[in-house]
């Protein structure tokens, strides 16, 4: 929409909104600031700006009315864009019908439906680039919150950008989420004088300085303030409560008609008056000479001045009038189900079967699309107008269920009426720590576990049991490393720091190992190594917590046989939560050293485990790392289903920890088919090029992969960047294993001169005995980078090597890879230019390329991005063993 009046003192501002939508990369920016200080002026600017340079513009706003409605700020997003999409690849499709009610079927997680958005992004700006405005984004569903903020971690590469308002004083789901931010703060003094002089001239000195002192640099204030410039009269008021009362009385100046069509306006949603295409529009000709409504430079459609107009409309509506204009609306939307409810259930006063009826419809419809949020809202109120007792606690039940099953224990034991005991005030430490176990292990529900756990430590006295106090903080840890919540974990650090010189023991060690691996420094795998040859024999819990500590810092194959002994004495004697870590462990220790076959085994007797025993959490963990193994040897079907599975019941309970290995595993399975786009859209959301996550265990672990999916994607400077950034943070000095995987990124980015000596001293490490798998990768790129640069016979050497242990682990289309490599350089007895090894949409990309199309044309016929056509092509080349795109003629040909 057009701002209102002219920006002045955003300077600043405008130059770095500039900066963003000029630059090449994709990137999402968050403008935040309190109500009125222009946020939506500026975002008007950045739309402005990429309109000038030919970029296209999508807007959408979030709107209260419609928070509890699943996926209609998604909608708002993807509807001009699919109306323009063409032919999606068929997964894509199907994740958007069911989302938005137009097919049925299980509802797609974040994960699969994010990467459906963000293939849809990048077929929407494969030709022009695009820029995604979201104002008001605290109010957006948390539904179409989730999936915007995983795209919008994931932008870099795409020729997309996100710029996203929020409010300072309303919590959100923006808050905490990383990404760039640009706080808009209130005008300079100076400013201020400039714009109150600009658009109210003529003030007379007294009415001016109150004015300038009541607006403290709010330039809505500045711009509405003048009109209501009077005796100051009644108690002060914060500012925005003072802008809607101002507001209120402009509306309550309007006539009957007029104020009922606004508040419908309001009500529904859109921020534009409701059925404008559908019937004439009323007169509100005095609500726009009053200010109240202004008409959207973009589409000409009236709408709000601001959030406040619609705030003050609501707040000056009587009950009688928001219930008839709830009726109206929910007479427009008979065809949306869930809208046509959710109006309805707001009209209604008195029990009602036949509306419960509609609410309980609406609710199986949420339900469906994933919107459990909505669907509990609309059972709850479905309940309240059941006029028997036994539909009432029929549609209750429901209720709770869908709590639980969204992982809203709490609302779930209130619906279901069940014990609150483990949730009392007076509760115990110990049962503080059994409530905690609880609900982690059984639920995953890290967020209430910790919350818990945290205030339990706060509110011990300081003659409390030390014994106690380090049981609370231990867990407390752990619950942390499973939430991979910098929030959550800056409040255990903070405990730590309080109370860990007290407990002593092996506590601050799991801080280190358990948390920021990348920032604990060279010192943390030494103490771990230490720590454990004290244990000897050992007690389990000690054995497994050290275990998982050393894992995390790569020292866990040095005390492998006492692992694997306590986890098969813990195995034997029944004591399963020992048992299930533990066996987790040993298999985690087995896929590092290239036992494979025996680390499925391993996992699959593991998991048996925690199905048997209802651990919700540990069984999706080794489906996490089942998924990983299954993913580098090529299984995609296991794979995927294992990604899907973990992410759909991680995510929203938010364990970060689960969510991320989802991720890891997604871009695993793009290495290993050769997905390279895909890949890299996994793992740069596990962690920015050139940096490392804070608290995220696979930001560390895909090192490699990041680097190697952006080398194979075209995308030089970030995988540099990234190989750079693990060198100077220090990385090789906490671990062998990063050590070894450093130097091979290096190697992978360095200038021809730089890259053999770095190659070789990769090869060489003396950890690549203990990670086998990665050496297999390195001397696959070290042998293409030998075939490029000539050196057939190094090559061969490099690429046998490799080949022999892809064939021993069972990593299937690794093996396949090498086998081509060795092919094309030259191997005896072989055809170094075989179109065997392609694909049918290599082949197919092959003969268009060959037949002298650009990546933009063959993108623009197989409904591809030019950079996905040109990761294709980089496979190609060295399948056919040609280096250019002048020889695919013949060397298809000769296939």
């Amino acid at each position: 929409m057009g701002h209102a009046g002219p920006i002045v003192g955003r300077e600043r501002e405008i130059g770095e909104l500039t900066a963003f939508v000029d630059a090449a990369e994709g990137r999402a920016l968050v403008l935040r600031g309190e109500p009125g200080v222009g946020k939506s002026a500026l975002l008007d600017v950045a739309a402005e700006r990429a309109a000038d340079l030919g970029q296209r513009v999508v807007r959408a706003a979030g709107v209260e009315a419609e928070a509890g409605l699943a996926f209609a700020g998604l909608h708002q997003l993807l509807h001009p864009l699919l109306a323009d999409a063409g032919a999606l690849e068929p997964a894509t499709r199907a994740a958007f019908d069911i989302v938005f009610g137009r097919s049925t079927g299980e509802p797609p997680s974040v994960m699969t439906l994010g990467v459906a958005v963000l293939d849809l992004l990048a077929l929407a700006s494969g030709d022009v680039p695009l820029l995604i405005v979201a104002d008001d984004a605290h109010w957006l569903d948390p539904q179409s919150a989730e999936v915007a903020r995983f795209i919008a971690r994931r932008l870099s590469g795409h020729a997309v950008h996100m710029a996203v308002g929020t409010r300072a004083d309303t919590p959100s789901p923006w808050d905490g989420s990383g990404l760039p931010e640009l706080t808009v703060p209130p005008l300079s003094a100076e400013a201020s004088a400039r714009l109150l002089d600009t658009t109210s001239p003529g003030l007379t000195a007294p009415v001016r300085r109150r004015i300038l002192d009541e607006a403290c640099g709010n330039p809505l204030a500045l711009l509405e303030l003048p009109a209501a410039a009077g005796p100051a009269d009644g108690p002060e008021l914060p500012l925005p409560r003072r802008l809607e009362r101002l507001y209120g009385d402009r509306i309550a100046g309007l006539g009957r008609a007029e104020r009922a069509e606004l508040l419908r306006a309001a009500l529904d949603g859109t921020g534009a008056l409701p059925g404008r295409a559908r019937r004439p529009l009323r007169a509100v000709d005095d609500a726009v000479a009053l200010g109240l409504l202004t008409t959207d430079a973009g589409t000409g459609d009236l709408v709000f001045r601001h959030p406040l107009v619609r705030s003050a409309l609501l707040q000056s509506a009587t009950p009688n009038e928001r219930r008839a204009a709830h009726a109206d609306l929910a007479r427009l939307h008979r065809g949306e189900l869930e809208r046509h409810a959710t109006h309805l259930a707001a009209a209604t006063v008195d029990p009602d079967a036949s509306v419960a009826v509609v609410l309980e419809r609406a609710a199986r419809s949420a339900t469906a699309r994933g919107g459990s949020a909505a669907a509990l809202t609309l059972l709850t109120r479905a309940a309240e107008l059941s006029p028997t007792v036994a539909e009432r606690s029929r549609r209750l039940g429901e209720a709770a269920f869908v709590a639980a099953q969204s992982a809203l224990l709490d609302q779930a034991r209130e619906l279901r009426a069940a014990s609150d005991q483990l949730a009392g005030t007076d509760a115990s430490p110990t049962a503080v720590i059994t409530y905690a176990y609880s609900v982690l292990y059984e639920d995953g529900d890290v967020r209430s576990a910790h919350r818990r756990l945290a205030a339990e430590l706060r509110a011990l006295p300081p003659d409390a049991d030390d014994e106690i106090r380090a049981r609370l903080l231990n867990l407390l840890l752990g619950v942390s490393m499973f939430s991979a919540d910098p929030a959550l974990w800056r409040v255990s650090d903070a405990l730590t720091d309080r109370d860990g010189d007290r407990v002593g023991g092996p506590t601050p060690l799991y801080r280190d190992a358990w948390g920021d691996v990348a920032r604990t420094g060279a010192g943390a795998r030494d103490r771990v190594l230490a720590a454990f040859g004290e244990l000897g024999d050992g007690q389990p819990w000690d054995v497994m917590r050290h275990g998982v500590a050393a894992y995390y810092l790569d020292a866990l194959a040095d005390h492998r046989t006492l692992v694997r002994r306590v986890a098969e004495r813990e195995t034997g004697s029944g004591a399963v939560t020992n048992a299930m870590t533990l066996l987790q462990l040993v298999m985690l220790d087995q896929i590092s050293s290239g036992e494979w076959d025996a680390a499925e085994e391993t996992g699959r007797r593991g998991l048996a485990l925690t199905v048997t025993h209802g651990y919700r959490l540990f069984e999706h963990q080794y489906h996490g790392f089942l998924g990983l193994l299954a993913a580098w040897r090529g299984d995609t079907d296991s794979a995927r289903a294992a990604v899907d599975r973990v992410d759909r019941w991680a995510r929203p309970r938010g364990v970060g920890h689960l969510t991320q290995l989802a991720e890891a595993t997604g871009a695993a399975l793009g290495l290993s088919t050769g997905d390279y786009e895909s890949a890299y859209t996994y793992v740069s959301g596990l962690t920015v090029p050139g940096t490392f996550t804070p608290y995220s265990q696979q930001a560390l672990r895909t090192l490699l992969d990041l680097v190697e999916a952006a080398v194979h994607t075209g995308r030089l400077d970030q995988a540099r960047r990234h190989a750079l950034a693990a060198r100077d943070q220090g990385l090789p000095a906490v671990s062998p294993r990063l050590d070894l995987v450093t130097t091979a990124a290096l190697a992978m980015t360095a200038d021809d001169s730089d890259a053999g000596p770095l190659f070789e001293r990769a090869v060489t490490h003396p950890a690549g005995a203990d990670f086998p798998f990665e050496l297999a990768r390195i001397r696959l790129e070290q042998g293409m980078w030998l075939r490029r640069a000539r050196e057939r016979v190094a090559a061969r050497t490099a690429l046998g090597l490799a080949a022999d242990t892809f064939e021993r682990l069972g990593a299937t289309p690794w093996l396949h890879r090498a086998r081509a490599e060795l092919r094309a350089a030259g191997l005896p007895g072989g055809n170094a230019a075989t179109g065997a090894a392609l694909t049918p949409q290599e082949r197919q990309i092959a003969e268009l390329a060959a037949s002298g199309l650009s990546n933009k044309q063959i993108g623009a016929r197989l409904y591809l991005s030019p950079r996905t056509v040109g990761a294709h092509l980089y496979r190609v080349f060295p399948k056919l063993g040609i280096s250019s795109r002048a020889s695919l003629r013949d060397a298809l040909e000769g296939t």
